[in-house]
C-alpha cells in the first residue's frame, strides 16, 4: 500500500527531528568530555537569504561551527515563506512554529521576509541571524536555470518549460514576474522588497555573496565575529577557526549549484533585458550598493 504524499512529508520531518536529537546528544557529550561550554551556551544560528543568493555557501560556513565551538547542524529543512509546489504563502504562525523547533546551538537556514514577528525572534538574545544577498541581475539568471532545469516541482516549472520557449523569454519573466498568474509572481524588485527590512537590523549581519569571491578569509572572519558577538564561545583561536571554516566551503556540494560566479549576468542580458531591469529595479541596485546610477 502506497503512503500518501502529505504523510510522507510528515514522516520525513519526524525522522529528521529524531536524528536531530541524536546529533545534539552526541555533540553535548563530546563538549562535556572536553570540558567545553555546552550547547545551551550558544544562540541559534540561522542563515537567511533572498533565494538564489548563496544560501548554501553561507550555511556551509555555519555548519563548520561545531568544529570550533558549541554548535550542531540541526539537519532540519529550510524554513521558507512559500510552499514550492503550490506557491502558497505560509502564515507567520507556521513559520514561527518551524523556527521554534530550533534550540540553542542549532544551525538552520531559510528564506524569510522581514515580518515584525520574525524580526523580533531573529534579533532576540538567543539568536544569531545572518542575511545574505546577491546582485539581483545574477539572481534572475540563476532563477531561470533553477526553475527550468533543477527543480521540477517548482510552481512555475511547467510554465517555464512548456509555455516559454527560449532563455530570453524566461529571463524576461524572471525580471518582470507573472502578476496575472494564479499565484502572483512579482517582478524582481517586488520580490526583494519584503527582505529589505533585514538591511536595517544591527543585530542581523547582512552580507553580500560577492564578498566571499572578493576576500573569502575576510568574509568568513566577519561571519565568525558576529557569532562571537552574539554569544558563541570559541574553543580554538580566531585564526585557526577561520581556516577550519574556510575548509568547509565547497559550492559544488550545494544541490542547486551551477556556476557560482559573480557578474555572469553580463553574458546573458540583452539590451532589452537591461532596459526592462532598469525600469522595474534600477533603484534597487542603487539601494543595495551594486550601482551608483542607472548608467550600466
Amino acid at each position: 500500500m502506497s503512503i500518501p504524499g502529505e504523510l510522507k512529508v510528515i514522516l520525513k520531518f519526524q525522522t529528521k527531528l529524531v536524528r536531530r536529537v541524536w546529533r545534539r546528544y552526541k555533540k553535548q557529550n563530546a563538549l562535556h568530555r572536553a570540558g567545553s561550554p555546552g550547547l545551551e551556551s550558544s544562540p541559534v544560528f540561522f542563515t537567511n537569504s533572498f533565494p538564489k543568493s548563496g544560501t548554501h555557501l553561507l550555511t556551509q560556513v555555519l555548519e563548520g561551527f561545531p568544529l570550533v565551538g558549541p554548535a550542531v547542524d540541526s539537519g532540519l529543512p529550510a524554513v521558507v515563506m512559500f510552499e514550492g509546489a503550490s506557491g502558497r504563502e505560509r502564515t507567520t504562525r507556521e513559520i514561527l512554529r518551524d523556527l521554534r523547533n530550533l534550540s540553542h546551538g542549532d544551525i538552520g537556514y531559510g528564506h524569510l521576509h522581514a515580518r515584525p514577528e520574525i524580526v523580533d525572534l531573529f534579533t532576540a538574545e538567543d539568536f544569531c541571524a545572518y542575511f545574505i544577498l546577491r546582485d539581483p541581475r545574477d539572481v534572475v539568471v540563476s532563477h531561470v536555470h533553477y526553475v527550468t532545469d533543477i527543480e521540477p516541482n517548482h510552481v512555475h516549472h511547467q510554465y517555464y518549460t512548456q509555455t516559454l520557449k527560449t532563455f530570453d523569454e524566461r529571463l524576461r519573466t524572471s525580471i518582470l514576474g507573472r502578476p496575472d498568474a494564479a499565484n502572483p509572481f512579482p517582478d524582481i524588485a517586488g520580490r526583494f522588497a519584503p527582505f529589505l527590512g533585514w538591511m536595517s537590523q544591527p543585530s542581523v549581519l547582512a552580507l553580500k555573496y560577492e564578498d566571499f569571491n572578493t576576500d573569502r578569509a575576510a568574509a568568513v572572519g566577519t561571519v565568525l565575529q558576529h557569532a562571537v558577538k552574539r554569544g558563541f564561545q570559541l574553543t580554538t583561536s580566531q585564526e585557526q577557526a577561520v581556516e577550519l571554516l574556510m575548509a568547509q566551503m565547497d559550492p559544488q556540494r550545494s544541490p542547486t549549484f551551477r556556476q557560482g560566479k559573480s557578474g555572469g549576468w553580463r553574458a546573458k542580458f540583452t539590451d532589452e533585458h537591461k532596459s526592462l531591469f532598469k525600469q522595474v529595479a534600477g533603484s534597487l541596485l542603487i539601494t543595495l550598493g551594486y550601482e551608483q546610477d542607472e548608467n550600466w
